[in-house]
């Protein structure tokens, strides 16, 4: 389920990581084959499997 989700990430789109609310507002580098690459506020740049984590869309900006 996740991965249908996160299939429609594309850069520049705004995330949280639900599991990690401490990293904060997040915006998406790529989306490659189910590797998300995202840059987050607080947390810097992180490669995450889009299986195993389904992130959220942030619209608040």
């Amino acid at each position: 389920m996740s991965e249908d989700l996160n299939a429609i990430l594309e850069p520049g789109m705004l995330v949280r990581h639900p599991e990690a609310p401490d990293w904060g507002l997040g915006q998406v580098q790529s989306n490659i084959d189910g590797r998300i690459t995202v840059n987050f506020e607080n947390a810097g740049k992180v490669v995450l499997d889009g299986r195993r984590v389904a992130l959220t869309i942030d619209f608040s900006r």
